[in-house]
């Protein structure tokens, strides 16, 4: 082999890395857990009266009090939104993202009634990405680096996040038409998918029925994740299509600090959850409480959503992201006091 081949050979491996490395390393944008690694998704669940929060992902079997808080910039939330906070300085080329909520940060009143009640982050590049759903009103804070809301340390949430290929963004997109998320703040790129950049500019809502859309979301490790959307004219979300997919008794946590709570039915196998317990045995009521969840008893189907079940969230748009492990949903089960799990 002269010198010549051998350099050749040598400096291919060289420039390969160079290019990753001036890319800004496109696959970086994903969830992470507590430590700062990639996972598939993760669960948190930010406790009352505080900034504790507990953890779940597909290796900890369950439910971890987080030794962070949910403000720190090393926690899962700040590893997973470290793309979006480096944006913000550097401006990464081949980044992108929108962040909607109906209670948004960069305003003092909330979102006309015409959007959606619902609360969300998109980060991704070209590689992929992560939609993060969630409860929590004026989140993230708007261009700045300290994201938690001052507002937001009272009250029970919860995030989920899952880390998809690019292409289940064209789907997420779809989604985010139905459930008409009202975004506030928003880069991308345009040759990124169309349906996320017409959200983002307020410019999409469905023309005609059917008012719902159901799909299936294939994360990047390729397990399944269920999205239900639903536009205004549509009507409950939770009587309406999730306990159509259960099949089974539904046990339904949300924000019911408000006017005309729908009641618990048992025709339909809707049930309201009115207390909870946390794992250290104590308890606290749905007034502590704005997260919104659903889960069956057998602990087969659980979904985040970002509605309440009152009478006036028929009327806007919303939606949730659900999933078929049992590990999760036993999880979620046991936080109801009397359910039977310990």
């Amino acid at each position: 082999m002269s010198v010549l081949s051998f350099q050749n050979i040598v400096m291919i491996p060289f420039t390969i890395c160079s290019v990753i490395m001036f890319q800004g390393c496109d696959s970086d944008v994903t969830c992470k857990n507590d430590s700062g690694h990639d996972v598939d998704w993760f669960i948190l669940y930010k406790l009352p009266a505080g900034l504790s929060y507990y953890y779940m992902d597909e290796s900890t079997s369950g439910w971890r009090l987080s030794a962070k808080q949910i403000d720190s910039v090393t926690g899962a939330l700040g590893n997973t939104l470290k793309p979006l906070l480096d944006f913000y300085d550097k401006k990464t080329e081949g980044f992108g993202y929108m962040l909607y909520n109906d209670q948004p940060s960069n305003k003092e009143i909330p979102a006309p009634f015409t959007f959606g009640h619902s609360k969300g982050v998109v980060l991704l590049n070209r590689m992929g990405g992560v939609w993060l759903s969630h409860s929590t009103p004026r989140f993230p804070n708007y261009l700045s680096k300290v994201f938690w809301p001052n507002t937001a340390y009272v009250n029970a949430h919860t995030f989920m996040c899952v880390t998809y290929p690019y292409e289940q963004f064209i789907q997420i997109g779809i989604q985010l038409r139905y459930i008409r998320a009202y975004s506030f703040d928003s880069y991308l790129p345009r040759n990124f998918d169309n349906n996320l950049r017409c959200v983002s500019l307020h410019g999409c809502s469905p023309r005609r029925p059917p008012w719902f859309s159901v799909m299936t979301l294939t994360s990047t490790s390729g397990r399944n994740f269920s999205s239900f959307a639903k536009y205004t004219r549509f009507g409950d979300l939770y009587y309406g299509l999730i306990v159509n997919k259960a099949l089974q008794n539904l046990h339904v946590k949300s924000w019911e600090k408000m006017r005309q709570p729908l009641l618990s039915n048992c025709n339909h196998y809707v049930d309201n959850v009115k207390m909870l317990k946390s794992t250290r045995r104590t308890h606290f009521t749905f007034t502590q409480d704005h997260s919104e969840w659903s889960v069956t008893e057998d602990g087969s189907w659980t979904c985040i959503a970002d509605m309440n079940i009152v009478r006036s969230r028929m009327t806007r748009g919303g939606g949730s992201i659900c999933t078929d492990d049992p590990v999760v949903g036993k999880a979620f089960f046991r936080l109801i006091p009397d359910s039977g799990y310990e």
